[in-house]
């Protein structure tokens, strides 16, 4: 057994500080069973949100060395700790105290999106016939577990703190789950050139790589949606397209 130093953020909305906090580690430990451990023997009023411990939840997205990440999914073998690990909030999104941030900007971002409207059934006994392939493309994007790394990881929100202008990708990711269903009707391009703000995005793929479900974020979501919105707005051919086709 060896010791390690762990920086961790102290504070609330008013303000704050890293303290260092020093506890042994063992073979299999993540961060998240180090910030448990100096709970317990040195810090027990340090807030901080878990509840699986099985990456999940989404509940204990924190940054470890500067980096987005599941404290629960975040060995501590694969980190050197030959000096400090530290460990702060999401920086994307309000501090409540210590560790846990005010998320709640999320649920309500989530609200402004139009929601799933199928069409009519399409078959005798009022079920709907649709093609495997089509199911399986929009599979992936809700294995999203809502840990809103990909979120803090955007330098729209992050660093430009465009949140009234720019939804983030993880909800670029659920609209990309609803206008992908075979099943769906609505139009949500409208919405996301200007509400949503979509074009905020330069696909740098951050996004992608915090991912702990390792969804394809860039390229199977937001690009897909990206090409929508420039076939609909800024492609001349499609406008001419839509002027001469016969209508009804």
């Amino acid at each position: 057994m060896k010791s390690a130093i762990f920086k961790i953020w102290r504070g609330d909305a008013n303000g704050g500080k890293f303290v260092d906090y020093t506890t042994d580690v063992s073979e299999g430990m993540v961060v998240l069973d180090a910030v448990h451990k100096i709970q317990a023997t040195q810090a027990n009023d340090l807030a901080c949100r878990w509840n699986c411990k099985a990456g999940k939840c989404g509940s204990c997205s924190a940054e470890i060395n500067g980096i987005p990440k599941l404290m629960c999914m975040t060995r501590l073998d694969q980190i050197p700790l030959d000096k400090p690990v530290t460990i702060e909030p999401l920086r994307a999104f309000p501090p409540i105290r210590d560790l846990a941030t005010d998320v709640s900007w999320n649920f309500r971002v989530k609200q402004k999106i139009k929601p799933f409207k199928p069409r009519k059934p399409d078959a005798p006994d009022g079920t709907w016939r649709m093609a495997q392939e089509d199911i399986d493309r929009v599979q992936e994007f809700r294995k999203c577990i809502e840990c809103f790394l990909c979120q803090d990881v955007c330098h729209v929100l992050r660093d430009h703190h465009k949140h009234e202008e720019f939804i983030g990708p993880r909800f670029l990711v659920h609209t990309a789950a609803l206008e992908m269903h075979p099943l769906d009707t609505e139009d949500r391009t409208p919405e996301l050139r200007q509400a949503h703000g979509i074009g905020y995005c330069n696909i740098t793929k951050c996004c992608t790589k915090v991912c702990p479900e390792h969804i394809t974020i860039t390229d199977n979501a937001i690009i897909p949606l990206k090409e929508r919105v420039v076939d609909e707005f800024f492609d001349p051919l499609g406008w001419l397209w839509k002027a001469l086709r016969p209508k009804g």
